[in-house]
Order: structure tokens, then sequence, then C-alpha cells
């Protein structure tokens, strides 16, 4: 694939920040998390159901909170993250809460023998077909150049009769510029996004400084990544809310539900995927 690692290791540079605030955030809530509160959305829960039993491999897990979620509800899960920083939080709040969940840092096109310079997963227990689920969840596949390798490494890990699913925000937020007040990018991938980041969702004053580099993915460019690895599409749900309050000039319309103030219910939010691996 066409060389990305310089921006890879520059959004790796911010993550790394990131996580070294976001931790310690009222937006995501450690303490409560490690009090025994549920930090998943009604979005996933109410879609992906039980879990119980279910081998997850968990994809760009952030520092793993939502991975141990699962975990608690059952499933053995396995998540991934470019953070080293993350990885290393990650692991520390599954010894800390004595869950059996695994986590792995690594770029997520690293995760196939194909895409990899080192033409081998990065882990025991990353074999072909060895997952029932693959999840991501929430501002991960903008991160990514290519949907079709992103797509064939879903394939590659899932079971026969594996589920994939993802809850995401919505193509057409990332049209728009961060204060929402005229659309400033394609809706699709056409070009590389160069932003120079101050701050982060959950600090905007934070001391994070650096350029980052995203992708715009449509919904056809999704769905069709997904279809030619035959996977079958079973729902795919929008939603004229986002279940968190990372955007700014965003209003809570409903408890736990945060709409764009001035366009509340004309724009989609959030969607969702569930698919099959036939």
């Amino acid at each position: 694939m066409e060389n990305y690692n310089q921006y890879f290791d520059a959004n790796k540079h911010l993550w790394n920040q990131r996580t070294a605030v976001h931790k310690d955030s009222a937006f995501y809530n450690l303490k409560g998390f490690k009090a025994g509160e549920n930090v998943l959305t009604p979005i996933e829960l109410n879609e992906l159901g039980d879990v119980a039993g279910k081998k997850m491999l968990h994809l760009q897990c952030h520092f793993g909170m939502d991975s141990l979620n699962w975990a608690r509800l059952g499933a053995d899960v396995t998540g991934v993250d470019l953070s080293d920083e993350a990885i290393k939080e990650a692991k520390q709040l599954n010894d800390e809460l004595k869950l059996k969940a695994r986590f792995i840092c690594a770029n997520v096109y690293d995760l196939h023998p194909e895409f990899t310079e080192s033409k081998a997963p990065p882990a025991e227990g990353f074999e072909e077909a060895a997952f029932d689920i693959v999840f991501t969840s929430y501002g991960t596949i903008g991160w990514l150049p290519d949907l079709d390798k992103w797509a064939a490494i879903i394939a590659y890990y899932l079971k026969p009769g594996g589920i994939f699913y993802m809850a995401d925000f919505h193509p057409v937020v990332w049209m728009f510029d961060d204060a929402f007040t005229h659309i400033q990018y394609y809706y699709e991938n056409r070009e590389l996004i160069v932003t120079e980041n101050y701050g982060t969702y959950t600090d905007r004053n934070a001391d994070i400084k650096g350029k980052e580099y995203s992708w715009n993915h449509s919904t056809s460019e999704l769905l069709n990544a997904l279809i030619k690895q035959g996977l079958q599409i079973q729902q795919f749900n929008e939603f004229m809310y986002s279940p968190y309050s990372n955007f700014t000039n965003s209003v809570e319309t409903s408890k736990g539900q945060w709409q764009i103030k001035g366009m509340e219910g004309k724009i989609p939010m959030v969607y969702s995927i569930r698919a099959i691996k036939q």
C-alpha cells in the first residue's frame, strides 16, 4: 500500500497526548467505570446484543474502556490501538479491574499478514477466522485511508457466521468545519485532510498541539468495502443525535442525546452497521 507512515506516526503522537488527558476527564468517566458503571451507549448495547462467551476483536479501542465493558458483559476481548500510551493504560485498567481482556499496540493494517512488512500477525491468537465478533466504534475509520484493506482485515478474522458491528459518526458530520458554520470538506474520500490540532474534544484548552491527518469516507464506500469481502449487511441505521457531547456547538436535546445547535433534526449524527460473514 502507499506509504502513509508519516501520517500514522503524527496521529499516534497526538493520540498519545490525548490519552493522558482523556483518562482523567469527566467525558470518559473513568472513576464511574471503575466503580461498575456502564460506558457503552444504548445504540451498540441494543443492536449487538448478548456477547457472553463470544471472542471479540475490538479495532481502534483507545484506552480500553469499551473493550473492558464488553469483557464485563462476558466477552473474551482483544483490543487493538495505534497508541502505545493508550494500550499501556488499557493494560493497567485490565489488571486493576481483574479482567481478562488482551490489548495489543498495532496499526490496524498490520493485523493482516498481506499488509504488514513482517508478514506475520502481531500476537498469538490472531489466526484467520479466530473471532465471533469484530467491533469498532465512534471516531475510527476517519484515521484510515483505505477501507478495502480495512474490510479485508475484518473478513480475515471473523469466523463464518461471525458478526461485524460498528457505530460511528455519520460522514455528513465530517463535511462541516469544527464550528458547524459551513461545509468545508468533500463527502467522498477525495483528499487527505490536514488539520492543525489544538486541545482535544474532552478539553479544548488542553496543551495538545500538532498536525493530524484524516480521510472522509462516504456511506457507499463503506458499505461496498464490506460487501466486496463477502459480508452480508443485516442492518444499517442512522441516528439524528450523537450519544456523546464531543462536537462544538452541540446541545443536549434529550438525556444522553446531542445535536448541533440550529441543525436539530436536520442532519444525521451517527450510523450503525451490523453484518454477518458468509
